[in-house]
C-alpha cells in the first residue's frame, strides 16, 4: 500500500507600501499602519477567500464527511502561517470556522512552522527561529485547539541544524523538497533522517525524521495544471490517480500551495471537479490511501539520512531548490544583514519595534527583490505587487532604517546605557551608511539585468490587484520556458 499524503501551505503576507512613509510627524502604531499596505492586503485576503479559500474549504469538509465511515478515508494537512491567521479572524471568520471544524474532524492534521512565515531559520542564531516557532504553536492551540507535532520551515528551507532545531522542539519530523541534488540517486517516497550535526551524532533511528516532498507529482497540478503546452494537458483525476498508482514507494508526498485552487489554476481550468474527483478515482486503486504525516512516521523507519550542510540549504523554490530566491542578490543580502544586526538591540526594547522588526523578516519581502530571469523570473513576478525587483528593496530598505531611527530614539531615552549597549547601538546605525555605500552596487547590477534580459512590463499597485490571469505562471510562459520550469519532468 502506497500512501499519499495529501499537503496544502496556506499564507498571506502582509505586504509593504510601494513608497516609504514619512513617519516623523507619526506615532509609532500609526507608522507601522502606514508602512503596510492594510487595504492591499484585505483586498488580496478576501479576494483569495472568494475564489479559493472558502469554496476549496467547503469541498475538503465534505470529502472528508463523504468518505468519514468508509474503510479508506479523505485525509489532508495544511500549514498555516500566523500572519494568516491574523487576517483571517479579521476579514473572514467564516472561513477560521471551516478549518475549526476540519481541524475536529481528525482527519485533518495541522503543521508547525515560523508564525511570520520568515527567514528566522537562516539567522545564525537560532534563538529568533525557536521564538516563532513557539508562537505558532500557540496560535494553533489558540485558534484551533491543536498541537502540531510535525514542522515544515518557511518555504522548506531546510539543513541540518534547521532539522536539529525542529528535533530540539520535540517535533517529530519536518518536511523539504525532494531534490536530485541532495538524494541523487534515492527516490523521494521514502522517510529519511536528518544529517549530523556533530560527531558521533544519535543514531538515525533516534533523530527527526525527514519526509520529502515529490516535486514532480506535486507540481503536475500546482504549476502545470492549466498549461496548454504542457503534452499531458489536460489533467484529469483519473490520469492523475494512474500516475499515483505506478509510484513505487512507502507515501507520495504531494505539497503545494492552497492556493492552487481557483487563484493559481482558475475555477474555469477546471481544478475544482479535479479536486472532487481525486478521491474517488485514488480509491479505485487498491494500493492507494490517504494518511496524515502521523500516521507515516509512526509507521515507518528511516531508510537512510538527508544530510544537507547550511551552506547547501535546500528549498522549494525555483529550478535551484536552494536560498537564491530570498538572499541571491546583493539587494536580498544586504537587507537580511541589516535585519540580523539589530536582533540583540531590538529584543532589549521590548514589545514596542519587535513586531515590526519580525514582520520585515517575511520571507515575501525578500521574494520580491528577487532578480532572476526567463521562468523563474516570471513567477517572482506574479507574485510581486512591484514594478521591479529595485522598487521592492527600496520600501524594504525604508523599513529598515525608519526601524533603526525608531529603535535609536528609543535607547536614547534610557540614560542608563553602558558602553557595552552604545556600542552596540553605534554599529548597528552603522547600516545608514552602508545602505549609501552599497547603492551604486545595486544600481549597477539591475543596470546589467537590464542589458540582459528586457524588463518585465511594469504595473502599478492597481494593475497588480486587478490581476486575473487565466491561470498560473506556466500557462503564460512563452514556449521554451515551461521546461525549464518543469525541472527535467520527464514524459510518462
Amino acid at each position: 500500500m502506497t500512501s499519499i499524503v495529501l499537503c496544502f501551505e496556506v499564507h498571506q503576507p502582509f505586504r509593504v507600501n510601494h513608497f516609504s512613509v514619512n513617519g516623523s510627524s507619526l506615532t509609532q502604531e500609526k507608522y507601522f499602519e502606514k508602512f503596510f499596505n492594510k487595504n492591499l492586503n484585505k483586498f488580496i485576503f478576501d479576494r483569495a477567500s472568494r475564489k479559493c479559500y472558502l469554496p476549496t474549504t467547503d469541498t475538503m469538509l465534505k470529502l472528508v464527511d463523504t468518505f468519514k465511515k468508509d474503510k479508506r478515508k479523505f485525509k489532508c494537512t495544511f500549514n498555516l502561517s500566523g500572519v494568516w491567521l491574523e487576517q483571517c479572524e479579521k476579514w473572514q471568520p467564516d472561513l477560521l470556522e471551516n478549518f475549526k471544524q476540519l481541524a475536529d474532524s481528525g482527519m485533518v492534521e495541522f503543521l508547525g512552522s515560523t508564525y511570520f512565515h520568515s527567514l528566522a531559520g537562516l539567522f545564525k542564531n537560532h534563538s529568533e527561529f525557536k521564538e516563532q516557532i513557539k508562537m505558532q504553536t500557540q496560535v494553533m492551540k489558540d485558534y484551533l485547539g491543536y498541537k502540531p507535532k510535525n514542522f515544515v520551515n518557511t518555504e522548506m528551507l531546510y539543513n541540518n541544524l534547521i532539522a536539529k532545531t525542529a528535533e530540539d522542539l520535540n517535533f517529530q519530523s519536518i518536511f523539504t523538497e525532494g531534490t536530485e541534488r541532495v538524494l541523487e540517486w534515492r527516490s523521494p517516497n521514502h522517510v529519511y533522517a536528518r544529517g549530523p550535526v556533530k560527531e558521533n551524532d544519535k543514531p538515525l533511528n533516534k533523530r527527526i525524521k525527514v519526509l520529502t516532498r515529490n516535486y514532480r507529482l506535486s507540481d503536475d497540478v500546482g504549476y502545470r495544471f492549466s498549461s496548454k503546452e504542457w503534452n499531458e494537458w489536460p489533467l484529469t483525476a483519473e490520469k492523475y490517480s494512474v500516475w499515483l498508482s505506478a509510484t513505487n514507494g512507502q507515501y507520495i508526498n504531494i505539497f503545494m500551495d492552497f492556493e492552487t485552487f481557483g487563484e493559481h489554476q482558475p475555477e474555469e481550468s477546471g481544478i475544482f471537479f479535479f479536486l472532487k474527483a481525486l478521491p474517488w478515482k485514488v480509491f479505485d486503486w487498491e494500493n492507494l490511501d490517504f494518511k496524515l504525516p502521523s500516521e507515516i512516521i509512526k509507521e515507518y523507519d528511516p531508510v537512510g539520512e538527508i544530510d544537507v550542510h547550511e551552506n547547501n540549504t535546500v528549498s522549494w523554490a525555483d529550478i535551484e531548490r536552494d536560498n537564491s530566491a530570498w538572499l541571491g542578490n546583493s539587494m536580498q543580502q544586504m537587507a537580511f544583514e541589516e535585519l540580523t544586526n539589530v536582533e540583540s538591540l531590538v529584543k532589549q526594547n521590548g514589545k514596542k519595534l519587535l513586531r515590526f522588526w519580525r514582520l520585515l523578516q517575511q520571507s515575501d519581502h525578500f521574494y520580491y527583490m528577487c532578480t532572476k530571469w526567463w521562468a523563474d523570473g516570471d513567477v517572482h513576478h506574479y507574485f510581486s505587487p512591484f514594478s521591479t525587483p529595485h522598487d521592492g528593496f527600496i520600501s524594504m530598505i525604508s523599513g529598515i532604517s525608519d526601524l533603526k531611527v525608531k529603535l535609536a530614539k528609543e535607547l536614547g531615552k534610557n540614560e542608563a546605557l553602558n558602553g557595552k549597549k552604545k556600542e552596540k547601538l553605534k554599529k548597528a546605525l552603522k547600516g545608514k551608511k552602508k545602505i549609501k555605500s552599497k547603492e551604486s552596487k545595486v544600481k549597477e547590477e539591475v543596470e546589467d539585468l537590464k542589458k540582459l534580459k528586457p524588463p518585465l512590463k511594469p504595473r502599478s499597485e492597481i494593475d497588480f490587484i486587478m490581476n486575473e490571469k487565466v491561470a498560473y505562471p506556466t500557462a503564460s510562459i512563452e514556449k521554451g520556458k515551461l521546461e525549464r520550469i518543469s525541472h527535467g519532468l520527464e514524459k510518462r
